[in-house]
């Protein structure tokens, strides 16, 4: 016995199976200028790293802790980063917040700005492989390092407020710049951020 395939139903087979594989997701990718505020989940991004960042720099900066540190040695003051921790909800890449911090007090032209913990082992590593391989001459002595007068460190911390598909996120980032001699707190600064991200839902 033979059966036979009404056309009309292969047809249908056919329009079904081309419909599924049509179902996959379709990636598009924009390039945008990184000027851009993409506020996309409401969490911390490269917008609130860089524009606090500058707040910061520049309220710190303002302060007369600067002015009287260049009266009375008559020369800029050296400031190092230290350590800023993330005590928010997130999980947020510290280090690209201090890089910003640090971008902005070295071209701020108005302090000397000397590497953090991190970059000066791996400077003074380098020193100790020049005093073995590298000539003598070319070779770079240690005990000539920039002692830092100033350490700027401080806190990233959320309050996190959610109710009925609608989230508001509170950033608060402090930050302090302490005297290295006598541990004196010259400046303190504080950074306020509220966002309220609303999520929809569809019905079908």
């Amino acid at each position: 016995m033979v059966i036979r395939k009404h056309p009309l139903s292969l047809v249908a087979t056919v329009s079904v199976v081309l419909a599924l594989s049509g179902c996959g997701q379709e990636t598009k990718v924009t390039r945008v200028d990184t000027g851009v505020v993409t506020d996309l989940s409401g969490r911390w991004n490269d917008t609130d790293s860089r524009m606090v960042a500058e707040a910061m720099v520049r309220d710190a900066l303002q302060y007369p802790w600067l002015g009287n540190f260049e009266r009375a040695n008559q020369r800029q003051p050296v400031v190092v980063v230290g350590t800023v921790l993330n005590s928010s909800h997130e999980h947020i890449n510290v280090q690209t917040f201090i890089t910003d911090l640090e971008r902005e007090l070295t071209n701020s032209q108005k302090v000397t700005f000397v590497a953090g913990k991190g970059e000066r082992d791996e400077v003074r590593a380098e020193r100790k492989e020049q005093a073995i391989y590298a000539r003598e001459e070319t070779q770079k002595a240690p005990g000539k390092e920039t002692g830092a007068d100033f350490m700027m460190k401080g806190t990233i911390a959320t309050i996190l407020d959610e109710a009925d598909g609608t989230k508001a996120v509170f950033y608060q980032v402090d930050l302090q710049m302490i005297d290295l001699e006598n541990n004196a707190k010259i400046w303190y600064g504080q950074k306020k951020i509220k966002k309220v991200v609303e999520r929809k839902r569809t019905v079908f």
